[in-house]
């Protein structure tokens, strides 16, 4: 009995992970964990039918395993929809390590980290993502050729991500307010690490009043005295009188909460995942009047770059792509308008499309 019980127990958590996979139609989740090292990571493949999956790996302090699995799961499924809807030749994939990104990092747990990158032989190609340096692709680039984002070569992909933001920022600018400018526009940014610190700098080179949050007060400091930038609390950005909020930290903080208390008419960041429920806060958003510019569309710029590198393709070519995004969220928010459809949905939908259209090409072998 006790034989029997024990293998209940082993196969509940199973049949959980695989009920999250079959929700999200994800391919592959690999459970990474060396003691010697103290590495725990997971790595989620999401979907190879427009190519490898490629995705960044981010290192964060997650309460538990199940919430790592949640956010893996997600980033994953978001980087099949940013890849295909950018026209790149690439599939869906996401990698986390649990761990504090400023105490917990050390060569060998990169490198060990990378043989269970190079254990999947190319289906997923690991990058830069939250917690993560360029260094720290350097050691994983010791034990696997499938990495980008390389000091030397495309090397840190937070400009072009942030570029990518900004452009189609003054994109949903120009549909909201007739004019792209974002000179006296209010712009709040959560969160000011690498891509945040860029976003930062395009908006006060344009004349934006910027406001800034982030969980690291040196880093506050540092973002403040350089651009000027006011500094709010953590929990106060959702209460400033602000025509555009820039969620540029971790996802789901458009919610049930935040949005009774936003005051804003555009919703533009680098941020994964924003929507903490896109069917539900997706369709609030619109009825609220506010634009919310998709974050796997808007932030798309980082994975551009790392396509460059991958396709031995130039960094102007990999800019003037980012650029693009312009165009892309013009399109969007039209569709969306003619079709009374959140945007979410709309954006979700084109990259559907070239999925379903690349599906028929390799059906074709």
């Amino acid at each position: 009995m006790a034989d029997i019980l024990d293998q209940q127990k082993s196969v509940a958590p199973v049949n959980t992970v695989l009920d999250d996979m079959s929700k999200y139609d994800h391919e592959q989740v690999v459970f990474c964990q060396d003691n010697a090292t103290g590495l725990k990571a997971i790595i989620a493949v999401h979907n190879t039918v427009c190519g490898p999956a490629l995705g960044g790996t981010r290192m964060w302090q997650y309460a538990t395993g199940a919430d790592a699995l949640t956010d893996v799961l997600r980033l994953s499924r978001g980087m099949t929809y940013k890849n295909a809807i950018s026209g790149l030749n690439l599939g869906g994939g996401k990698a986390v390590i649990i761990g504090n990104s400023r105490t917990d990092k050390n060569e060998a747990l990169f490198r060990r980290f990378g043989k269970f990158v190079n254990s999947l032989s190319g289906k997923y190609i690991t990058a830069e993502d939250v917690g993560i340096s360029p260094q720290d692709m350097t050691w994983v680039n010791m034990e696997t050729n499938h990495v980008a984002g390389l000091p030397g070569k495309s090397g840190d992909p937070s400009p072009v991500t942030a570029y990518g933001v900004y452009v189609g920022m003054k994109a949903a600018a120009k549909q909201q307010f007739g004019s792209d400018s974002l000179a006296g526009k209010r712009v709040a940014v959560q969160g000011v690490g690498h891509v945040g610190e860029y976003l930062v700098k395009h908006l006060t080179d344009e004349g934006a009043k910027v406001f800034i949050t982030d969980i690291h007060e040196d880093t506050l400091k540092r973002i403040s005295n350089t651009y000027k930038a006011e500094v709010v609390g953590l929990d106060a950005i959702y209460d400033l009188d602000m025509d555009i909020y820039a969620p540029c930290a971790l996802g789901a903080t458009v919610n049930d909460d935040t949005l009774s208390r936003l005051k804003c008419s555009i919703i533009a960041g680098a941020a994964n995942n924003q929507l903490q429920q896109e069917d539900v806060h997706g369709k609030i958003v619109m009825e609220k009047g506010m634009i919310y510019t998709p974050d796997f569309m808007l932030n798309a710029g980082g994975v551009i770059n790392c396509y460059a590198e991958v396709a031995n393709l130039t960094p102007e070519w990999a800019m003037a792509k980012a650029e693009e995004i312009y165009n892309t969220t013009t399109s969007i928010l039209t569709r969306s308008i003619q079709e009374n459809i959140p945007t979410y949905a709309i954006a979700n939908k084109m990259a559907e499309e070239r999925i379903e259209a690349l599906g028929k090409v390799k059906l074709s072998y």
